[in-house]
């Protein structure tokens, strides 16, 4: 069955626990959870953590996965996002495991998920605390003000996020005000529109368009009145247990710009 939503209460459990992941944050909360012999396949973007033992068969792109692949791993369980993965592909893996479709755009989305998926496996004696963790700190942090900034996602078309967008959250958290939240999902971007802003900063993340040193160069020509600063994309875009990461992280990015 598919199932939809952040609690994935009615799955079957009688049946060996074999997990392809298919979002690479879902992924690395699996490492992190302890279930390593329980992964058989994940994307080639689940790059962290960077050690995995045994080590799972890669399937393919979170847009992309190889059914057959999939199919010849004999999943028990499939989890997907609705952000990052695409319709066909998941209706195609309902005929042959339960398929977990998360749906996080909050924190407290992220929240629900961990602390579901905690009990749905059965470790609340070791973990029963994460989802509560993951809560408090981010109620704990407040700002004064917030930075303008832009975050972008893609150039060529520029392309930036939305308020209804989990990285539009982690931003406020991390102290900045997107110039793009009145706008929903991934709005695309001129030039004229990006200077009409006028960002204190702007945001090039390092996924899923590799942002480097070269382009920041290009964009300080192109933008000279905004500050223009490389940023780890998977700090303000990966769910799972990188919000608890994140903190620290935002905390000297803040320290840094102010």
């Amino acid at each position: 069955m598919i199932y939809v939503g952040n609690k994935p209460e009615e799955f079957s459990r009688n049946r060996e626990l074999r997990i392809v992941s298919l979002v690479p944050s879902l992924t690395e909360l699996l490492y992190y959870l302890g279930l390593n012999q329980h992964i058989v396949g994940v994307t080639r973007f689940c790059e962290l953590p960077q050690v995995k033992q045994p080590e799972p068969v890669i399937i393919g792109g979170p847009k992309n996965p190889k059914i057959d692949r999939i199919i010849n791993l004999n999943p028990t369980l499939v989890l997907a996002s609705k952000e990052e993965n695409i319709q066909e592909d998941i209706m195609q893996l309902d005929a042959i495991a339960d398929v977990w479709v998360t749906d996080v755009e909050t924190i407290e989305d992220n929240v629900m998920v961990v602390q579901s998926m905690i009990q749905f496996l059965g470790l609340q004696e070791k973990f029963g605390d994460l989802s509560g963790r993951i809560r408090q700190a981010y109620t704990d942090n407040s700002y004064e003000s917030l930075k303008s900034v832009l975050y972008l996602i893609w150039q060529n078309p520029y392309m930036s996020v939305g308020g209804d967008t989990f990285i539009h959250g982690m931003l406020k958290h991390a102290g900045f005000k997107s110039v793009t939240g009145d706008v929903t999902r991934y709005p695309s971007l001129d030039e004229a529109q990006i200077k009409d802003f006028r960002p204190e900063y702007i945001f090039l993340s390092s996924e899923p368009y590799p942002f480097k040193q070269s382009h920041l160069e290009q964009y300080k020509k192109v933008f000279p009145d905004s500050q223009i600063v490389l940023v780890d994309g998977s700090m303000f875009s990966w769910y799972g247990i990188r919000p608890l990461l994140a903190v620290d992280y935002f905390k000297e990015l803040y320290r840094e710009l102010s």
